[in-house]
């Protein structure tokens, strides 16, 4: 028996030191770099809508998503690269020649080369929900044709994530205006360029909204969704989703703010089962950027305290969590007040409670539509994707 020095995760080596304790092999002498690199422009256009996410099959290959405001308000993609601390992307590939308001990207850890972008089709949550396949192959994207999965209803505030347990499977959260602005989920099945889906399932039978959604890696076909319920003051809740086959069943709601909550953000830790962090603006205390673990057991949830992670009060993006080291993830944010300029910091689990770095400015200029996303690959490196404002509002992306 030996006393921990930090968290260690379940099956990576450790070495003993000198007094006694032992720490994960490598991790010892953990810094922090944010940022790492120059800024890389990736589309020299009005840019919204970024989301990120990683090739988990390639390390350092990442692509992007996008609104391209230069381009008619397209929706577009890109891949990057990572040396070293340095970024490079490919050419922009436009996946939808029509206008899309709201973009998120996922890959299948499972399949090589294989994500799905999700986005609404028009105007800002107006539109119908419509999801695409896309395949890497070397440097190159191509894309399958358009399905909607919402196609007659306003769709908006949605999440969408591949089941790490389960090839080819994935699962979206929403908010049907169709259907009195409901919070529902499905599940989609991915063959090929192809996606079919099941029935819509609702797990809020309220005005619902910004729904975030994250798949426990632990527990197969497991996932939660958080949301602010409009029926229950606007608070924030979770709700514990479990799929079989095409077909979703939920638990009971619960609350882990009593406060009107915006911009709730979820994500599992990959490296501990049933333990989640959720990230909010708090309304009840002046808007400050706040976060929580939660822990399920079975069909229940149980939260941590909430911690303040800023006071700016800021916009927050979803926490990206370090494959490498059990307990460590990163958010992204902005100062909603003058310069609106560009903040990253790090956050540490330990069992039920939240600790943070000290924030770091990643962009000094006006800085919207960010996203950001780590490397499974490479142990701690992540890219920041953005909105320049003080570069004509550019598509650009960061090393950290």
């Amino acid at each position: 028996e030996f006393v921990a020095s930090g968290t260690l995760p379940n099956g990576k080596p450790v070495i003993l030191n000198s007094n006694g304790t032992v720490t994960v092999a490598g991790e010892s002498g953990a810094t922090e770099s944010i940022p790492a690199g120059s800024e890389a422009v990736f589309n020299a256009g009005s840019t919204v809508n970024t989301s990120v996410s990683f090739n988990p099959n390639v390390a350092n290959q990442f692509v992007v998503a996008y609104t391209d405001n230069g381009n008619s308000q397209y929706g577009t993609a890109v891949i990057g690269t990572v040396s070293g601390t340095s970024l490079s992307f490919g050419s922009e590939v436009v996946y939808n020649s029509s206008q899309v308001a709201q973009s998120k990207i996922a890959f299948d850890p499972n399949t090589s080369g294989k994500f799905v972008i999700a986005f609404n089709e028009g105007a800002a949550n107006s539109t119908a929900g419509k999801v695409i396949v896309g395949t890497i192959s070397g440097t190159s994207l191509s894309f399958g044709t358009k399905v909607a999965w919402n196609g007659t209803s306003a769709t908006g505030y949605f999440s969408i994530e591949y089941d790490p347990n389960t090839a080819n499977k994935v699962a979206i959260s929403y908010r049907d205006g169709g259907g009195s602005n409901h919070g529902k989920a499905i599940v989609g099945t991915v063959s090929g360029t192809s996606i079919s889906f099941g029935s819509e399932v609702t797990f809020n039978g309220s005005s619902t909204f910004y729904t975030g959604l994250s798949f426990d890696a632990g527990n197969s076909g497991t996932f939660v969704v958080t949301y602010g319920d409009a029926g229950n003051s606007s608070r924030g809740t979770a709700i514990i989703g479990t799929i079989s086959g095409t077909s979703i069943s939920f638990s009971y709601e619960y609350v882990f703010s009593s406060s009107t909550t915006h911009y709730t953000n979820v994500a599992y830790d990959p490296s501990t089962a049933g333990v989640f962090v959720v990230t909010y603006t708090d309304s009840g205390n002046s808007g400050a950027a706040t976060a929580e673990v939660g822990t399920v057991s079975g069909q229940a949830i149980s939260f941590g305290s909430a911690v303040v992670f800023s006071t700016k009060p800021p916009l927050t993006s979803a926490p990206a969590f370090n494959q490498n080291k059990a307990g460590s993830f990163v958010v992204v944010y902005e100062d909603s007040s003058s310069p609106n300029g560009g903040y990253a910091i790090v956050g540490t689990v330990s069992g039920t409670s939240l600790s943070f770095g000290s924030e770091q400015v990643y962009n000094s200029g006006n800085t919207g539509s960010y996203s950001v996303a780590v490397d499974p690959n490479t142990s701690g490196k992540f890219v920041i994707i953005y909105q320049d404002g003080s570069n004509s509002n550019y598509g650009t992306g960061i090393l950290g």
